[in-house]
């Protein structure tokens, strides 16, 4: 770090899971208080020590409310890493609330599981109107517009740009649409601040680790322009880095690795191997995206090659299941979480140390 003219680009990435997004919100919320002793300011918050923040359904709420910005300093974040997971924590139930009709069996084969009211509700009371033009960093957020029939990424930085208003939406639209996941709520149709419609759903379907697209995205950013990143930093941040240039920290919500027996699946059809596809999609692009970025980073030097970190909890005896918020499991996701940074203290405290260093 002495020898670089430059400091390094701190991403966060966290992939899709939805109410498994305790985990890594239990890890971020570790970070944080790691932070808080380093620099002694118990007022520190994780979003002021990133430079990009992606995120995917549930990763892509955590990114949402980590760079909300505070209504008294535009350019400080308005929640901490403890009132991110609390949302998952205090309010589960009501997001994963089904109606009456909706605990047939019969109903589910032909509408959502889940009313998307009370998740629609906690969004706004936490992001409010606020836009994606106005959180405190880049982000990645992304959705797919099933209308188009295109990935949508959704980005600050586009929105600042001249037109950028057709790119400009409130963040709890983006956020909604972000976790829009097929079977458990209905689409999302949000409009940017010009009445541009779009017509979304849970980007999980096709990018459950958004990691690669966190660089990609961070591979066209000027980040020593502070018209983008609000701040001052101790040195300055390279413009349009390259791998050598960042520290990627990317963050799964609990690996699942269940075996599926071929006897059971040798002539199984749809209902079968429905809920078997989406598994193996969402594990699958979880395990590309971290294989391809294994590759880019071991080209580097040896310091820079542990700049990449994929941090991916075991969900112990937690529920695989993306809606499951008895109270049993809620602990048990929180658990995983805590078992995780205690099995993997040092690691994360070097996290930390570097995402202070690089400051």
């Amino acid at each position: 770090m002495t020898n670089r003219e430059t400091s390094k680009i701190r991403i966060l990435s966290i992939d899709g899971g939805g109410i498994r997004g305790i985990i890594p919100g239990v890890i971020v919320e570790y970070l944080e208080t790691r932070l808080k002793a380093l620099t002694g300011n118990q007022n520190t918050k994780i979003g002021e020590y990133l430079d990009l923040i992606a995120g995917t359904s549930t990763g892509g709420i955590l990114t949402s409310i980590y760079l909300c910005p505070s209504d008294q300093q535009k350019d400080k974040p308005k929640f901490s890493a403890s009132d991110a997971l609390n949302l998952y924590m205090d309010h589960g139930k009501e997001i994963f609330h089904k109606t009456f009709w909706q605990h047939f069996k019969n109903f589910e084969l032909w509408n959502e599981q889940f009313p998307a009211d009370s998740l629609t509700k906690l969004l706004k009371e936490y992001l409010d109107d606020t836009l994606l033009s106005q959180l405190i960093k880049p982000c990645l957020i992304t959705s797919y517009n099933f209308y188009d029939r295109r990935a949508a990424f959704f980005n600050s930085v586009d929105s600042h740009k001249p037109g950028g208003e057709v790119k400009d939406f409130k963040i709890r639209d983006v956020a909604r649409a972000t976790s829009a996941a097929p079977t458990y709520f209905e689409p999302a149709e949000i409009y940017s601040i010009n009445q541009a419609p779009q017509y979304l759903i849970d980007g999980g379907v096709f990018v459950n680790n958004p990691a690669l697209c966190a660089y990609s995205e961070a591979r066209g950013l000027n980040f020593s322009d502070n018209r983008i990143l609000n701040g001052t930093y101790q040195k300055p941040k390279p413009d349009k880095p390259s791998a050598k240039d960042m520290l990627l920290i990317s963050i799964g919500t609990g690996s699942v690795k269940e075996k599926y027996e071929f006897h059971t699946l040798k002539n199984a059809g749809l209902i079968k191997w429905l809920p078997v596809l989406i598994d193996i999609m969402m594990s699958g692009n979880s395990e590309t995206v971290h294989y391809h970025l294994l590759k880019m980073w071991d080209t580097l030097e040896d310091a820079d090659k542990k700049d990449y970190y994929r941090l991916e909890p075991e969900l112990k005896n937690a529920s695989a299941d993306m809606s499951d918020v008895k109270s049993k499991n809620l602990k048990l996701l929180y658990n995983a979480g805590q078992s995780y940074v205690f099995e993997n203290t040092e690691k994360l405290n070097e996290i930390a140390d570097k995402l202070l260093m690089y400051s």
